[in-house]
């Protein structure tokens, strides 16, 4: 009867043991996990705020593309105007539509 006592006392602590750590591991993977998925929302809010930002600047972008906006950009930051007639140089006819280039590199008609 007393061998069975003996080995009550290791196997009882040896149990226990297991049991705490056990445990351990459990919060020590649950406190990962929260901190896994705050991890991960804070890189949805910055995902969805980096696509707006691209929105944006899409949309500014093609805002910059508008005859307008060249127009308005040339007269006021650059300074430019339209040419006068006399800066305005004629160029050559460019080739009809039916392919007939020897007659447009003939010169003028």
């Amino acid at each position: 009867m007393n061998a069975p006592r003996r080995a009550f006392l290791p196997l009882w602590t040896l149990a226990i043991a297991a049991t705490v750590s056990a445990f351990v591991v459990h919060l020590a993977l649950r406190g990962r996990t929260v901190q896994l998925g705050y991890e991960l929302g804070h890189a949805h809010q910055e995902q969805s705020r980096l696509r707006e930002v691209r929105r944006v600047l899409e949309v500014e972008a093609a805002s910059y593309k508008t005859p307008e906006r060249v127009d308005i950009v040339a007269r006021t930051l650059l300074g430019m105007e339209p040419p006068s007639s006399d800066r305005i140089v004629p160029i050559a006819r460019a080739p009809s539509d039916n392919g007939d280039i020897a007659s447009a590199s003939e010169g003028p008609p």
